[in-house]
């Protein structure tokens, strides 16, 4: 339960209790000092001043851990196997020595498996891979060097869920789908899913993670042209009036706002990841992002906005060969949408230090010092001071300029 429903059950005793009571003034102590509450108390009871925790003191998780919040998180990500391994090291000086200063770390994988060995008993038991062998030693690691923590949790693209429980997944003549990769997705319609992923989110930021980032929080692409043929439930959703589309908008949107709930008593941050090209639309009805509706109960939005992932856009091409071009664009129409917003969240965008073979038939467009720097520069230049770059290795570009504006 988080903070705000604890108060919210405080409350509402109060306003019962105070048919037959009346005001009165007590203090709450935090770390910040005394602060004076307006409580009711029982007339004419002889009761003197009482002194009761803060919200913040009583009701926030304490992992033992200390982190500074960087001035800007500039992050890489980290896999489980690395993570847990020899790169380790290698990543842990990277960081050190240059204006790096945060890691992304794998704690549920893109095919559903947890990157650590849980408490026995755990319902996540069966998909764990004790890549990292010691979460708190890595950690407390992290603190030391100063080193900000963000662990990764991927959501709704979950192959061994979906493989165990095909009822919170999507079927077809009997058969878990698949997508052309292989993979398998579980159903953001169903609750079941949103505690299964939120429940390891509460067990990260218990192991001292300072924020948890969400990733795949989404429909597989293209849901809309197999909507007519998959088999899925829609749970409370079923009865909505809105058409499936408004459905999927809804369910992904109230997924984010109740994992963000859920996390309250940790005092973590709440990230997700999504697709870039959801900022340049009003939304993304087959996968059911939308931008603004999510970017409104997060801390921070991690647009994907890799060059190489990106058709010809802004008038650009072949935007993985003009990666300051492509980001500067972008960042322009994130501005312009996430300035709307009443609460907007930090924006901390994905960049790429990778090559995309896949694009090319001839050479392929490498990625080294100066495009990773373009990159930065152009979200600098857009008032974007955070970043995280992504290389599925873990094989960064040396010798980067990270942060290339004063």
């Amino acid at each position: 339960m988080g903070k705000r429903q604890l108060w919210m059950m405080i409350f509402t005793g109060v306003l019962l209790f105070g048919m037959m009571g009346s005001l009165h003034i007590v203090k709450a102590e935090d770390g910040e000092g005394t602060k004076e509450v307006a409580m009711l108390t029982k007339k004419q009871s002889g009761l003197k001043e009482l002194t009761v925790p803060s919200p913040a003191a009583r009701f926030t998780y304490n992992s033992g851990l200390t982190f500074e919040y960087p001035d800007a998180v500039r992050g890489i990500f980290v896999t489980g196997p690395s993570a847990g391994g020899a790169k380790m090291a290698e990543l842990t000086k990277l960081v050190e020595d240059t204006e790096l200063n945060a890691m992304v770390i794998d704690i549920k994988e893109d095919n559903g498996n947890i990157t650590f060995e849980p408490e026995e008993g755990s319902p996540y038991a069966d998909v764990a891979e004790g890549f990292i062998d010691d979460p708190r030693a890595m950690l407390e690691e992290l603190e030391e060097k100063g080193i900000y923590p963000i662990a990764r949790v991927v959501v709704f693209k979950d192959s061994l869920l979906a493989e165990k429980r095909p009822d919170l997944s999507f079927t077809q003549n009997g058969q878990v789908w698949k997508n052309g990769k292989g993979e398998s997705f579980v159903n953001p319609f169903m609750e079941e899913v949103w505690e299964y992923n939120v429940e390891l989110a509460k067990i990260a930021a218990e192991m001292g993670f300072e924020e948890i980032q969400y990733d795949y929080v989404r429909f597989p692409e293209g849901f809309g042209s197999r909507d007519d043929v998959l088999e899925y439930g829609q749970g409370k959703y079923g009865d909505m009036d809105m058409d499936n589309v408004q459905k999927r908008v809804q369910a992904v949107t109230d997924f984010v706002e109740y994992a963000s709930k859920e996390l309250e008593y940790y005092g973590v941050d709440v990230s997700v990841d999504i697709f870039g090209y959801a900022a340049t639309i009003t939304e993304a009805p087959n996968i059911g992002q939308n931008f603004s509706k999510i970017s409104s109960n997060v801390d921070v939005i991690s647009s994907m906005i890799y060059p190489s992932h990106w058709g010809p856009y802004f008038g650009i091409s072949k935007p993985d060969t003009e990666p300051y071009r492509l980001i500067s664009e972008y960042a322009k129409v994130e501005n312009e949408v996430l300035g709307a917003l009443e609460n907007s969240p930090t924006s901390r965008p994905w960049l790429q230090d990778f090559e995309a073979p896949w694009l090319y038939s001839g050479p392929t467009k490498q990625y080294g010092k100066a495009e990773v720097e373009a990159q930065i520069r152009a979200l600098n230049e857009n008032g974007i001071d955070e970043f995280l770059l992504w290389n599925a290795g873990n094989n960064y570009t040396k010798n980067v300029d990270y942060t290339p504006l004063d």
